[in-house]
């Protein structure tokens, strides 16, 4: 008795561990989708054949107040682009601060799971800009600019152009913070430090 209710312990331990990864494993495009793991014990979902068929809400694209998490407010310096023209425009209007730019899509878990980390970065660096470009809304636009895998990020300042560009995921957090970094400081030194010379 104590060897099945352990069974079903760890079992109802990778439903929940499953549910809470939806937008990983299973919540592809958007679509509810299920994922098999062997049945031990009394769960809910589908019992076929020793295996329990555990059915996926569509928690991809929505959350509990009904805004989708690409459209969360990320704050004032980090701001959606809707086309071509919006994407040079915000490049040419950010001067010479540096410009952060990550190519997402709504499907794509890597993407999902960064965003409240990039909201956060967003905060803590007021003086850089922003923009998030939705690969599928922009499909002309990011294949010229070579994007073939999501999340990327592009590094912009002024008359330097593109800085640096790059994959990352949420692993791998800490490569945004190096090139922040490495690129985050004006190339012309502040005002007040010309009248002091």
């Amino acid at each position: 008795m104590a060897m099945a209710t352990h069974a079903m312990d760890m079992c109802s331990l990778g439903v929940e561990f499953l549910e809470r990864k939806t937008n990983l494993l299973l919540g592809v495009r958007g679509k509810p989708t299920g994922v098999c793991i062997p049945a031990t014990g009394n769960l809910k979902g589908n019992l076929v054949r020793g295996v329990v068929r555990v059915q996926a809400a569509s928690t991809a694209t929505s959350s509990s107040d009904g805004v989708k998490w690409w459209e969360k407010d990320g704050g004032p310096n980090f701001r959606d682009v809707h086309s071509t023209q919006e994407f040079v425009d915000a490049l040419a209007n950010a001067g010479e601060k540096l410009v952060v730019v990550e190519f997402y899509a709504s499907w794509c878990g890597s993407c999902r799971a960064l965003y409240p980390k990039l909201c956060k970065l967003a905060a803590e660096h007021p003086d850089i800009e922003f923009l998030k470009v939705n690969f599928d809304e922009n499909k002309p636009m990011c294949k010229s600019l070579n994007i073939k895998v999501l999340p990327f990020f592009q590094f912009y300042r002024g008359a330097d152009g593109k800085l640096e560009e790059f994959s990352c995921s949420l692993s791998k957090l800490q490569k945004i913070r190096d090139a922040i970094a490495a690129h985050g400081q004006s190339i012309s030194p502040p005002v007040g430090d010309l009248l002091h010379e």
